[in-house]
């Protein structure tokens, strides 16, 4: 069974993430890192915080080889992403690049410069378009009870149901958005 889970896991293209960390790689606790990819070759020069989240898809690397085919060296840097960090789906954080505490990288996101601690940074390359609080202000003034579901409303739930379901997707053509526990 542990072979088999093992294969499964290779197929997808998830990592290890405790070889990883027998390599190297530095990971606090209560992170959820999900399918993503951190640098195999140079994982020891990653630190990666408590309570992180990754979205789906997303890079991390300590090595650029773009200068190997002309100097035939490659250029490695370190790479420290914070406590309390959530990093969007598909977002690449790149050698060099330091992530402060209490921070969101939006989706899809290149990082090649270092994330203040407390802030909001999306795009490509990625910016910080505001403090953390703010966001988290105006995100709170869209929440009503109308767009709140609980943990029943959550894959989470054994009883999750089609009605379920079909009361999220009314609610998200109604409101437009809505948040989930």
């Amino acid at each position: 069974m542990k072979l088999l889970k093992k294969l499964l896991s290779r197929l997808r293209g998830e990592q290890n993430i405790d070889k990883l960390v027998r390599r190297g790689l530095t990971i606090g606790r209560n992170c959820k890192l999900g399918s993503c990819i951190i640098d195999p070759s140079h994982c020891f020069h990653i630190t990666i915080g408590n309570n992180v989240t990754f979205g789906p898809g997303v890079h991390v690397l300590a090595h650029d080889a773009s200068t190997k085919l002309f100097l035939n060296y490659t250029r490695v840097a370190n790479v420290s992403i914070g406590s309390n960090v959530f990093i969007g789906a598909h977002s690449i954080v790149l050698p060099g690049v330091t992530i402060g505490d209490n921070v969101i990288i939006g989706a899809g996101s290149v990082v090649n410069r270092n994330i203040p601690s407390a802030s909001v940074a999306v795009g490509v390359p990625a910016r910080v378009i505001k403090p953390l609080a703010e966001y988290l202000e105006a995100r709170k003034k869209e929440m009503s009870a109308d767009i709140l579901f609980g943990d029943e409303y959550t894959l989470r739930n054994p009883d999750f149901s089609v009605e379920h379901r079909q009361k999220l997707v009314d609610a998200c053509n109604k409101f437009g958005q809505i948040y989930v526990k």
